[in-house]
């Protein structure tokens, strides 16, 4: 059977895929952007038809979409300098020491020479759940995070496996997707929020006088419905990214962790101690990063498959437990 570390097929759509949010980035800030504009004149100005303020919405937009590639721009610059300061700040990680924990530094270098690869920084949280996950987009940024509740309750030939289970999303291109799927969707789940709850505060300010205004006010009102389907659509856009990312890659980094420990059974014992005790208190664009989440949005999309059906993958992969 073919292994699962580094193949290319997987690294290139991983690849592709991280092209294709970087260049979605804009296009959805300008939709956004000019959802705000039809927001904007249906509410304030109240035009007397819907396609009058259609047409006003988007000359508007002519005037004002590069500033949205400026600020596309500027925050692709903050994204790249600050990222992993970013993801760290969200689930309170902080560096550890050579000092702190010998044996973890001994293991994750033996594993990354194993591999021929640049060491990562090493995390921890300091949380009873236990969880794991790895992020940054670049040799300089790479982190490997592991939880205090993981460290103290599982076994070494286990946290060696969940720690070659990260090494193998960060060889196959996983993290690097994940931290621009979170980062740049992140934003985006953020900005919507603001933009209803400020639609809503201005639609219950201009209700009254809107009424009164000279025109057909139903014009008004549908350019306010169209605003708000935009913003929604962007809005969606943005979640189905998020929640599109292929659930294979998790089968991959287990079988991955298998390939580089040679130890079935420390990967599947991990599985099942972590199962049900993983509950980070994180927000949920970084809960798709770690080992396991068993939280599903709208109670459908699932970011990572069933531990018990990773555990039957391995099983049939390499054997170990039954």
């Amino acid at each position: 059977m073919m292994g699962a570390f580094g193949l290319q097929t997987h690294i290139w759509n991983n690849n592709l895929k991280s092209a294709l949010l970087l260049a979605g980035f804009p296009v959805l800030l300008v939709l956004l952007l000019y959802g705000l504009h039809v927001g904007y004149v249906g509410l304030v100005e109240a035009p007397a038809t819907a396609q009058e303020g259609l047409a006003l919405a988007w000359s508007r937009l002519g005037e004002t979409w590069p500033f949205a590639l400026v600020g596309a721009a500027v925050w692709f610059a903050i994204a790249w300098a600050f990222h992993q300061k970013i993801i760290e700040a969200s689930v309170g990680a902080r560096g550890l020491s050579r000092r702190e924990a010998p044996e973890l530094y001994d293991m994750l270098e033996n594993l990354c020479i194993a591999r021929g690869m640049t060491m990562p920084k090493l995390n921890v949280i300091e949380t009873n759940a236990l969880n794991a996950f790895a992020s940054g987009i670049g040799e300089r940024t790479y982190a490997v995070t592991l939880t205090r509740g993981l460290i103290e309750r599982l076994e070494p030939a286990e946290i060696e496996a969940v720690m070659a289970h990260e090494l193998t999303h960060i060889r196959n291109r996983d993290v690097r997707l994940l931290v621009i799927a979170v980062i740049f969707v992140g934003i985006f789940s953020f900005f919507g929020e603001i933009v209803f709850r400020n639609m809503f505060r201005a639609g219950l300010r201009t209700s009254g006088r809107a009424s009164g205004h000279k025109g057909d006010s139903r014009g008004g009102g549908l350019l306010i419905l169209l605003a708000v389907a935009i913003v929604v659509i962007a809005y969606l856009l943005a979640l189905v990214i998020r929640f599109a990312l292929s659930q294979k890659r998790e089968y991959l980094a287990d079988a991955g962790a298998v390939d580089l420990t040679k130890n079935p059974d420390a990967m599947i014992s991990a599985l099942k101690k972590i199962s049900r005790r993983s509950d980070v208190d994180a927000p949920d664009d970084v809960r798709q990063m770690m080992l396991d989440n068993s939280r599903r949005f709208a109670g459908l999309l699932a970011t990572h498959p069933p531990v018990e059906k990773r555990i039957r993958a391995l099983q049939a992969y390499a054997g170990g437990q039954r």
